[in-house]
């Protein structure tokens, strides 16, 4: 396995970093890429080297966008590739905050926790999708993550790799 970093800068979130470590494993060893990307020697699509993820709140990932992007608006994931050379596969920076909204969107209903856990996951795939070399800036790229998003999230759920993020109650 990869070595994984994982930092949980969000108040709320509980997360679940054996299931993480599982969901990334489940992708590095069994996600078969597009004919357009090729696997690399050590198995996986992604670049070899430890692999970041940070958990934050819409306006920690907003000022990622500003300073990296110089777009200032928020954002639900911002990937940042690294450097194999050194070790470093990548960083996958997640609003929760975009998770919760997107959740909420359209009821005034609870936050169902399956619901959170499964848009929370594709935030992770979605990242990790674009340090294998998937793109989603022009309309036919875009297409081809969204069919490797529901891709790999089907991976995930046959291999019972889904992690079971949660949310704490509000302070």
């Amino acid at each position: 396995m990869r070595p994984v970093a994982l930092v949980n800068r969000h108040p709320q979130l509980r997360l679940d970093r054996r299931g993480l470590l599982a969901a990334l494993h489940a992708l590095d060893t069994h996600f078969i890429p597009t004919p357009s990307l090729k696997r690399r020697a050590a198995g996986s699509v992604v670049p070899p080297g430890e692999l970041s993820l940070v958990f934050l709140t819409d306006p920690a990932l907003a000022q990622l966008h500003a300073d990296f992007l110089q777009d200032p608006s928020p954002t639900d994931v911002i990937t940042f590739s690294g450097d194999p050379g050194v070790g470093w596969a990548g960083e996958i920076c997640i609003s929760v905050d975009a998770a919760l909204r997107h959740c909420r969107a359209g009821s005034r209903r609870q936050v169902r926790p399956q619901d959170f856990a499964a848009e929370l996951t594709l935030y992770v795939v979605h990242g990790w999708l674009h340090l294998a070399g998937y793109d989603d800036l022009e309309p036919a790229k875009k297409r081809a993550m969204r069919r490797a998003e529901a891709k790999a999230l089907a991976l995930l759920r046959r291999h019972d790799a889904m992690p079971k993020f949660a949310l704490k109650p509000a302070a």
